[in-house]
């Protein structure tokens, strides 16, 4: 990849010495994380969607989770140490993180927030995150995850479980 085919996510890693492998997609607005996953060829246990919210106290705080689930607000404001966290809403997210919806990364946002990765993400060798922007997706490993966006792991997520 060109070096201004690069996005802020992967300028950080390359920095931090964190090896990964992009991936990209001809992106559709109204894809589904699910989606986005069959493209990639991954079960969507193993592609992680980045959701932002905000706590009781005011606080910001980053939740990266399985595309195939969702964030489980108790279980969020609990990890976050919080009375209750909600989601922000769509329109506070690019001014906020310097990220558009769909493209959202925990690396590189405007200001560090504190974040938490689903721990399932730990029974992977290797998972995908957003590469910063609408159809790009980078894969390497949930502990050089954590590293790179400066968080930990916890049980946050409701995951659907195929039938």
């Amino acid at each position: 990849m060109k070096n201004n085919d690069k996005t802020n996510v992967m300028r950080v890693l390359d920095a931090r010495k964190i090896s990964y492998t992009s991936h990209t997609y001809e992106p559709d607005a109204s894809m589904s994380g699910d989606e986005i996953a069959a493209m990639l060829g991954e079960d969507a246990d193993k592609v992680f969607k980045t959701l932002v919210t905000q706590g009781k106290s005011g606080q910001y705080y980053v939740f990266v989770v399985p595309v195939g689930g969702g964030l489980d607000l108790k279980k969020a404001a609990k990890a976050a140490g919080e009375k209750s966290v909600s989601m922000i809403r769509q329109k506070e997210l690019l001014p906020l993180t310097g990220y558009v919806h769909g493209g959202c990364s925990p690396i590189g946002m405007k200001k560090q927030f504190p974040t938490f990765i689903h721990e399932t993400a730990k029974q992977y060798e290797k998972m995908f995150v957003s590469a910063g922007k609408v159809g790009a997706q980078i894969e390497l490993s949930p502990l050089d995850l954590a590293a790179a966006a400066g968080c930990g792991f916890a049980d946050v997520a409701t995951l659907h479980i195929a039938e």
